[in-house]
């Protein structure tokens, strides 16, 4: 059995349970092509908490937390839990924002950009061009020094803050407090029950932690190093998730899925803003060493720079439902454009200046 599971089987494995799961999770009552989405539910959980007011998308979703528990919980299995922190943590947070803004611009992160090509959506190849754009600028950066500084080791209670936090939601989920809101209309209101999505959500959580699964981190390694590791998994999920929607019926004469660019569930077809939404995601993504599934399952392990980035992911959240910066099925939003743009001419900017100086 040790000699079958190696890391490369291992990651393929993975990436094939998590792609037949994300397809489940839709029939099982989450929105259509959006079985799992870190971006989209960290939104529908600050709107569930109150942080932005768009009544069609707030739901605490038990992905999220369970995402992060998960990790914990594995993490401190193989014993692999460590506090850590302190490289750049403000960087981190506006880079968070950003890639949340980029990602709410195109109505997806990149685990859903996946789930969407499988699930017949053609505006999702127009988003892999920019996010794999985004991908080449920051190894351009990396390539010449860009750097966001070296965490240090720090007290076992600092690791322990986010998880804690994400416990905190867990026990709202739960409870149901008087003041959580919850849609009543649009994709806040298409939820799987939470006992099932915590149990997926803790399920992902430890495959992402055990192989270090990263959707943005997989196309990085393929081009930078040529290392196809990452990437196999990536590979993996698209199949399993094709084949998935195929079995199940979700194409078809009765399905719910078609291939093309018009017509598909909570999307736009803006190919323009598509593009560089994603190549917002791919670009701050790189910068700071993963995509928003990669950052959530550190911020489980104790990595508290992680942890800092998954709370701009909801800054910029609520920004972007509060400021009209979002995308709907109906369009960009007003003030969308202008930041996708602001957020690449910070990306770039600190790309340039944080640099390490060679002697």
């Amino acid at each position: 059995m040790r000699r079958f599971l190696t890391p490369r089987t291992l990651i393929i494995l993975s990436g094939l349970a998590f792609g037949i799961l994300a397809v489940l999770m839709t029939k099982w009552g989450n929105p259509p092509n959006m079985g799992i989405c870190v971006a989209c539910f960290i939104r529908d959980t600050a709107g569930g908490l109150g942080l932005h007011q768009a009544g069609a998308v707030q739901y605490l979703r038990p992905e999220i937390p369970a995402f992060l528990l998960g990790s914990l919980v594995t993490a401190y299995g193989f014993r692999e839990f460590r506090a850590r922190g302190g490289a750049s943590p403000l960087v981190r947070f506006f880079l968070g924002a950003f890639v949340m803004i980029g990602a709410l611009v195109f109505l997806g992160c990149p685990v859903r950009m996946m789930q969407r090509i499988a699930g017949g959506d053609l505006n999702g190849i127009t988003a892999l061009g920019g996010m794999v754009a985004g991908i080449l600028m920051g190894i351009f950066f990396l390539k010449r020094g860009f750097n966001l500084g070296r965490s240090t080791r720090m007290h076992s209670s600092a690791g322990w803050v986010m998880p804690v936090m994400m416990v905190g939601v867990v026990l709202l989920i739960i409870l149901q407090p008087g003041f959580i809101l919850k849609s009543e209309a649009g994709p806040g209101a298409m939820f799987v029950p939470w006992g099932i999505a915590l149990a997926v959500g803790l399920g992902v959580g430890f495959l992402a932690q055990r192989t270090r699964m990263c959707f943005v981190g997989g196309w990085r390694d393929v081009l930078l190093v040529r290392d196809f590791h990452l990437f196999s998994g990536l590979a993996a999920f698209l199949i399993a998730a094709l084949v998935t929607n195929y079995a199940i019926g979700n194409f078809g004469a009765n399905g719910i899925y078609h291939w093309g660019f018009t017509g598909q569930p909570i999307a736009h077809n803006d190919h323009l803003w598509n593009f560089l939404g994603m190549n917002l995601v791919g670009l701050g993504a790189t910068m700071l060493g993963g995509c928003p599934l990669r950052n959530l399952v550190l911020a489980g392990e104790g990595d508290t720079d992680a942890g800092v980035t998954v709370l701009g992911f909801f800054a910029g959240a609520a920004f972007a439902h509060n400021f009209l910066l979002a995308s709907s099925p109906s369009g960009v939003g007003t003030w969308g454009p202008v930041a996708v743009i602001t957020g690449l001419v910070f990306c770039i900017a600190i790309g340039f200046l944080m640099r390490e100086k060679t002697a």
